[in-house]
C-alpha cells in the first residue's frame, strides 16, 4: 500500500516545486520523497515553500483510499435497511410487506387469500391483511352467516331478518337513511367535499363503495392522513374532484364514481364577488392528485380523477353540418391555446371540437371545458405508407373565447416538454378513450396503463419492426405481449415522470395488432420535433401580432394497425406549414421587427424588460421561456428555464 502512495507523492512533487534531473534516477526519487516526507512531518521547518498546496495534496491522496458509502444517505424507503455490497452498490433489506430494489413497492399480500363472502384488505400489522366480510357473514373466513347477531344497524336502527339466513334489512329511525342507517339528515358536503367526513358509502348508481384499504387500491399510510381516508368505505374527496367519490368493483374491474351525497344548502352572500380570471397557465407537468392515492390501473382500467389533466378528447363532425360531435382521437394540452395530436387525426373536411377536464365522455361534468380548433398545423414531412407513419405530428391552435382559451384548473393543466430522452426501461403512462381488449367500441371512460420504454436497437431488430422505424419514433410496451396502447388513442400522450414533473415523451402512433408478442406500440418521439414546434408557434405569434402566449410543446401518430379505428388522413400539402431554413426564418423575423437588437448574446438568453414592454406583452416567465428558446438556435436551453422547456 505504501509504494503506490510513494509514487503518487513523487508525481505530485513535480507540481509543487521545480526539481532538476541528475544522474541516478531511482536514488533521486527516493531522496525527493525523503525531502517531502521531512517537509510534511518535521514541525521544526520554519518556511515551507508551499504549505497550502502540500497539505491539500496529501488530504486529496488519502481521500482516494476512502471507500464511498452507498448507504449514506439511506436510499431504502419504508424503513428499509441498507447494506453496502463489497462489489459496489447496495442492497435494501425490506420490512414486510415491502419489496423492490429500494423497498418502494408493496407485495400483493392478498394473492393467495380467499375471503369467500368478503374482501381482502390491507392492514398495518402482520400478516398485513384480513378479510372484511359482507354483512351478515362473519370473520375470519366470511363463510359463516349470522343475520342480526350482532346487529349491523347503526343509530338505533332495528335489524329485521329476511327469508334466507343471509338476508336482513335495517329499519331506520327518523332522519336516518342508508343500508345500515348510517346517513343522517345533515350528512352533506361543503364546497367540493374535501372536508366531508360523513357516512355515505354508495355511488349515484347505488353501487356499494369499496374500503379505502382494499388491496387493489394503492393508498399509502392512510392512518396518518388527515383527508378522511382509512379502513372504511365512506365517500371522500382527497384529490380535489368536484364532489366526494369512491372506488367500486364492476365485473371484477376497479372503477370509481361520484357518490350519492348532497351538497349542503348555500347561504346567499350579501355582496357576491367574482374572483379575477387567470389568463395564463402557472406551469406544466403537475397534477393535483395527491401522492397518498396512486392509481393501481393495469390493462386500461379507469383513471383516477385529475390524474391526466393534459388529456384531450378530439371530437369530429363533417364541416358545416349540425351532426353530433363524436370522439375520434386523443391529444395533449401543452398550453392554454395549444394542443398536440397526430397528423393522421387531422382532416380538412372535418370540424374539430376539443374536450378537456373530463374522465367520462358520456357524463356531464362541471369540470369539462369545450373549445373549437382555430387552425391545424401538420408536419410538412408527414408521410403515410403501407408499413408505417412518419413525422406523424400536428399542432392544434385553439380558438379563444373572450380573449382566453383553456382555463387552468385541477382538471385542466399542461404537460411539459423536454429535449432530453428518458433511459430504456423507464416506466411511463399512456392514457385515452381508446378501444379495449380489441373491441371495436370506444371506452366512454378515460383509461390509463403503464408501459416500459424499449431500446431503439431492440425495436429495430428483424423480428420486431426492422427498418420500418426511424429515429423519429420510439416503441414502448412489453415484448412478451401485455398492456399496449390499444387502451390509448391515436394522438394521445405517452407521459414519463421525472422529479415529480410529467413530460410528454411520445404520441400514440401505430403498431402491428395490439398486445401481441414482439409487437409493442410505436409512438412519435416528441423531443425530435421540439425545433419544429418552436417554429410553428413563432410563426403563429407573428401572424397574430404576438397576442397569443404559450408555455410548452409537441406530439404524434402512425399506421399498420392504428390505435383507434379512425382511418389516417393526409392533409393537403397546401394546407400544411412549409418550413423554411432557420436563416430565412431569422431574416423574416428581423424584417417584421420581432427580434430586438438589445438582447444577451449567450445561449438561452432572455428578452429584456424593454423588449417585452415595447411588444406590449405581460412580463411572465412563461412567455420569456418560450421566446428565449425561440431566439437562439442552440442545442440546449437555458437551465433557468426548466419549468416548462428543458
Amino acid at each position: 500500500m505504501m509504494f503506490p502512495i510513494i509514487l503518487l507523492l513523487i508525481g505530485i512533487s513535480g507540481l509543487t516545486s521545480p526539481v532538476q534531473a541528475v544522474p541516478g534516477l531511482v536514488d533521486d526519487h527516493f531522496t525527493l520523497f525523503d525531502e517531502i516526507y521531512d517537509y510534511a512531518f518535521d514541525e521544526t521547518e520554519e518556511e515551507p515553500s508551499s504549505p497550502d498546496i502540500i497539505d491539500e495534496t496529501i488530504d486529496w491522496i488519502f481521500d482516494l483510499f476512502d471507500e464511498p458509502n452507498e448507504c449514506d444517505p439511506n436510499p431504502c424507503e419504508n424503513n428499509g435497511v441498507c447494506e453496502a455490497l463489497k462489489s459496489g452498490g447496495f442492497k435494501c433489506i425490506c420490512p414486510e410487506p415491502y419489496i423492490g430494489k429500494k423497498c418502494q413497492d408493496e407485495s400483493n399480500v392478498c394473492k393467495n387469500v380467499n375471503c369467500h363472502n368478503g374482501l381482502c384488505v390491507r392492514t398495518q400489522k402482520a400478516p398485513f391483511h384480513e378479510c372484511k366480510c359482507y354483512p351478515p357473514f362473519r370473520a375470519p373466513s366470511c363463510k359463516k352467516t349470522s343475520a342480526c347477531k350482532p346487529s349491523p344497524c347503526l343509530n338505533g336502527g332495528t335489524c329485521v331478518k329476511g327469508r334466507t339466513r343471509s338476508s336482513f334489512k335495517c329499519k331506520c329511525p327518523g332522519n336516518y337513511t342508508g343500508r345500515f342507517c348510517q346517513v343522517g339528515l345533515n350528512d352533506c358536503y361543503e364546497g367540493n367535499g374535501e372536508s366531508y367526513r360523513g357516512f355515505v358509502s354508495e355511488t349515484a348508481e347505488e353501487l356499494e363503495c369499496l374500503p379505502w384499504n382494499y388491496h387493489r387500491i394503492a393508498v399509502k399510510n392512510f392512518e396518518e392522513m388527515n383527508d378522511g381516508i382509512g379502513p372504511h368505505n365512506y365517500c371522500r374527496n382527497p384529490d380535489g374532484e368536484p364532489q366526494p367519490w369512491c372506488f367500486v368493483k364492476q365485473k371484477s374491474k376497479l372503477r370509481w364514481d361520484f357518490c350519492n351525497v348532497n351538497p349542503c344548502a348555500k347561504e346567499v352572500p350579501v355582496k357576491p364577488t367574482m374572483a379575477p380570471t387567470k389568463l395564463e397557465f402557472s406551469g406544466c407537468g403537475k397534477t393535483s392528485q395527491f401522492s397518498m392515492v396512486s392509481p393501481r390501473i393495469f390493462g386500461g382500467r379507469k383513471s383516477l380523477p385529475n390524474a391526466h389533466p393534459w388529456q384531450a378528447s378530439l371530437q369530429f363532425r363533417p364541416l358545416g353540418s349540425n351532426e353530433t360531435f363524436s370522439h375520434g382521437c386523443g391529444g395533449t394540452l401543452i398550453d392554454s391555446c395549444w394542443l398536440i395530436t397526430a397528423a393522421h387525426c387531422v382532416n380538412e373536411n372535418e370540424e374539430i371540437r376539443v374536450e378537456l377536464g373530463g374522465t367520462n365522455l358520456e357524463k356531464d361534468d362541471t369540470a369539462k371545458q369545450f373549445l373549437e380548433v382555430e387552425k391545424a398545423f401538420v408536419h410538412e414531412n408527414y408521410t403515410e405508407t403501407n408499413e408505417a407513419l412518419y413525422n406523424d405530428i400536428a399542432l392544434l391552435k385553439l380558438k379563444a373565447k373572450n380573449g382566453r382559451c383553456a382555463l387552468e384548473t385541477d382538471s385542466v393543466r399542461a404537460a411539459c416538454l423536454t429535449r432530453d430522452s428518458f433511459p430504456d426501461g423507464t416506466q411511463c403512462t399512456i392514457s385515452g378513450y381508446g378501444v379495449t381488449e380489441k373491441n371495436d367500441t370506444v371506452s366512454p371512460q378515460l383509461l390509463d396503463a403503464k408501459v416500459l420504454l424499449i431500446s431503439q436497437r431492440r425495436c429495430m431488430s428483424r423480428n420486431i419492426y426492422g427498418n420500418r422505424m426511424d429515429d423519429s419514433m420510439i416503441c414502448a410496451g412489453y415484448l412478451q405481449g401485455k398492456t399496449d396502447s390499444c387502451q390509448g388513442d391515436s394522438g394521445g400522450p405517452l407521459v414519463c415522470k421525472k422529479d415529480e414533473t410529467h413530460y410528454l415523451h411520445g404520441v400514440v402512433s401505430w403498431g402491428d395488432s395490439c398486445g401481441i408478442k414482439n409487437k409493442p406500440g410505436i409512438y412519435a418521439r416528441v423531443n425530435k420535433f421540439i425545433d419544429w414546434l418552436h417554429f410553428v408557434l413563432r410563426e403563429s405569434l407573428s401572424e397574430t401580432n404576438l397576442e397569443v402566449e404559450y408555455t410548452s410543446l409537441i406530439a404524434t401518430l402512425s399506421v399498420r394497425e392504428l390505435r383507434h379505428e379512425r382511418v389516417p388522413r393526409m392533409m393537403k400539402r397546401s394546407q400544411s406549414i412549409v418550413l423554411q431554413t432557420y436563416l430565412n426564418t431569422t431574416s423574416t423575423l428581423n424584417e417584421t421587427n420581432l427580434l430586438h437588437s438589445n438582447r444577451q448574446s449567450a445561449a438561452g438568453s432572455q428578452w429584456t424588460d424593454h423588449t417585452l414592454t415595447a411588444l406590449k406583452l405581460p412580463q411572465t416567465p412563461l412567455l420569456q421561456t418560450g421566446i428565449s428558446s425561440l431566439e437562439e438556435r442552440i442545442p440546449h436551453l437555458d437551465e433557468t428555464c426548466t419549468t416548462h422547456i428543458h
